[in-house]
């Protein structure tokens, strides 16, 4: 995951989509995006024509931002996703969502993506019983992800358990609160997948 050292409140605006980059306070009143959602700076509300080639970069933008990902790991994502069988678009956001960041996020163990990247760097994590400390290892069907048990009275893991039910745990990952472990039952379906972001204009743009 790619670090982003300024707000990341102007990244939503930039976008036009909640990207829910800042956890808890995306679901709150205090949303950026919520009291100013078009774009920031001076001619942030502004209208832009927009060409096909701007409209499939934005929606590329959209995902790369979403889960933290620079564009070189990005496109390793995306030719995978073509050799793979299936519709590209579809394997594309699979890939995304099985990372172990992100797994660690959809179980509630962390408010944003980014916060799960860190505690995954800061080896608070296992899967299937072995330290992983790489936010981008690809979690498979059947594997578990539990919280090291020095870790379990991290205020930042607590609190996110704690704050979880906001979005919920998605239908395909199972969580049991009392071990502080998750595993993943199957993967998505592109409908169980709410994210609005349009996975085909990114196809388009890449297969020019």
């Amino acid at each position: 995951m790619a670090r982003h050292t300024g707000s990341v409140c102007r990244l939503c605006r930039a976008e036009g989509l909640k990207l829910f980059l800042k956890g808890d306070r995306c679901y709150s009143d205090r949303c950026a995006f919520d009291r100013r959602g078009y774009g920031p700076g001076a001619h942030g509300q502004s209208r832009k024509k927009q060409t096909d080639y701007s409209v499939q970069l934005r929606e590329k933008q959209k995902l790369k931002r979403m889960y933290g990902i620079l564009e070189k790991q990005f496109r390793g994502y995306f030719e995978k996703a073509d050799q793979q069988k299936g519709i590209t678009g579809t394997n594309l956001l699979v890939f995304l969502e099985r990372r172990l960041d992100n797994m660690v996020y959809r179980l509630g163990f962390a408010n944003s993506r980014n916060e799960a990247r860190q505690l995954v760097l800061h080896n608070h994590f296992l899967v299937n019983g072995k330290k992983v400390n790489i936010p981008s290892y690809l979690v498979d069907v059947g594997d578990q992800i539990q919280v090291k048990e020095k870790s379990r009275n991290l205020n930042r893991i607590v609190e996110a358990i704690g704050t979880v039910a906001r979005r919920g745990v998605p239908e395909w990952l199972e969580m049991n609160r009392e071990s502080f472990s998750g595993s993943v039952k199957r993967f998505p379906a592109r409908e169980e997948l709410t994210m609005p972001v349009q996975e085909q204009l990114v196809v388009e743009l890449y297969s020019k």
